[in-house]
């Protein structure tokens, strides 16, 4: 959970179903998306489509760093993680460049490729639909690329996988399910419309058929974490506030002292990149609401209404950790408690039915970005894993974690295209 952590044509871009018709007759066209090739291809400016959405509330797609790290959280989140089926690096290289130029136009508010209706009865469209009419809702999406990808004769990446990849230890309480675990790829797309969310995963996985399958996914709401510390501080399932202490997405030195990677710290191809681990955690819910008011706020080290640590009286007043229980989340979470360890969340609130047993299958979706995993997410969860009094009330069931490069510079640039280089 660590709550308290600081953590706060010319365009490279596939012809499209609709050229290759031109070109080569339907059987040909329908032929040839079957393999993959040209499937729902993205073109710079409005294409042959009309725009999804108008030009409002759009973040840029291109720049230093990928979009969906320290941007202002939003509301909605699916993620996915997917393997790589293909074992031809040259299709990998294609699919990357594909999703790619998707991604530039759905986070602009635009349909994919030639858009939804109004193509060729004979062939399925480019984009699947959902989000025509609806606004770009702050929609990001940030990519990134697991241990696996890396594994010896696949791709011939393995002596690039950078050393801060490491294979996550198994930690104090541990629950992990496979099958919610791991991937070769992932794809964070976040918004405020849960719409436009899924929208985004379900065409990269549709574009990416033949290619990649979805290995697992999760959608989340109530983002559990912010990077404008301006704004209210978002509740957990708990009801406590959580990430009070996050690092703000304009405050560049703590940015690059804590989130981007530098050049030195391992490959150039990870220079502006970040790393991501990715948690889901089961959070016992019935047994905390049968809990007294007293020790919720003793487990967590701050008071349930205002979210003042012990001893304070406002939400953002510095902590007095001496004051806290040994074993309060807060203290064992803070900077101070770990070296200075400090990373930044993007976490969300989930609900995914019962388990079986009349109990909600609820809890967090842990996202913490930082510069080096080694130094910042494995020794802060080693000492919550042993010590933590909130391991009563939650279980890590999933985890992953990725390499996220830098971001896609323009036009000619695409996802991790100084990985392959």
């Amino acid at each position: 959970m660590t709550e308290d952590t600081r953590e706060a044509p010319g365009d490279g871009s596939a012809p499209s179903r609709r050229a290759l018709l031109g070109w080569g007759g339907a059987g040909l066209a329908l032929g040839a998306a079957a393999a993959g090739v040209g499937v729902a291809a993205a073109r710079s400016g409005d294409g042959g489509g009309a725009p999804a959405a108008d030009s409002g509330a759009a973040v840029p797609f291109h720049g230093a760093h990928q979009a969906g790290i320290a941007t202002a959280v939003q509301d909605r989140l699916h993620f996915a993680a997917f393997d790589v089926t293909t074992e031809d690096r040259a299709e990998l290289v294609a699919l990357l460049k594909e999703w790619t130029r998707a991604a530039e136009r759905m986070t602009a508010g635009h349909a994919v490729g030639d858009g939804a209706y109004g193509g060729l009865a004979e062939a399925p469209p480019d984009d699947t639909g959902e989000a025509l009419g609806l606004r770009p809702s702050r929609l990001t999406l940030t990519i990134g690329f697991g241990p696996s990808l890396f594994a010896k004769d696949r791709f011939g990446l393995e002596d690039r996988r950078p050393a801060a990849l490491v294979d996550l230890p198994k930690f104090p309480g541990d629950n992990l399910d496979r099958s919610r675990s791991g991937g070769d790829l992932c794809v964070q797309a976040c918004a405020d419309d849960p719409q436009v969310a899924v929208h985004a995963i379900r065409n990269l996985a549709r574009i990416g058929m033949g290619r990649t399958a979805i290995r697992w996914s999760q959608l989340g709401f109530g983002k559990t974490s912010s990077t404008t510390p301006d704004a209210q501080t978002p509740r957990n399932m708990l009801g406590f506030k959580d990430g009070t202490r996050n690092i703000s997405g304009t405050d560049t030195a703590a940015l690059g002292k804590h989130v981007w990677a530098a050049k030195g710290d391992g490959p150039d191809w990870m220079t502006g990149g970040s790393y991501l681990v990715a948690r889901r955690i089961r959070m016992h819910i019935e047994t905390w609401d049968r809990t007294s008011l007293q020790e919720q706020e003793d487990v967590f080290g701050r008071d349930k209404g205002e979210g003042a640590p012990v001893g304070r009286s406002k939400e953002r007043d510095e902590p007095f950790l001496k004051a806290m229980l040994p074993t309060a989340h807060v203290r064992l979470a803070h900077p101070d408690s770990n070296n200075g360890a400090t990373i930044l969340r993007r976490g969300y609130s989930f609900t995914d039915g019962t388990d079986g047993l009349g109990r909600l299958d609820a809890g967090l979706f842990f996202l913490a970005y930082q510069r080096d995993t080694r130094k910042a997410f494995v020794p802060l969860q080693r000492r919550l894993a042993a010590h933590d009094a909130l391991n009563e009330y939650i279980q890590h069931v999933g985890s992953a974690h990725f390499a996220v490069p830098p971001g896609v510079r323009d036009k000619g640039d695409w996802w991790g295209r100084a990985l392959f280089s």
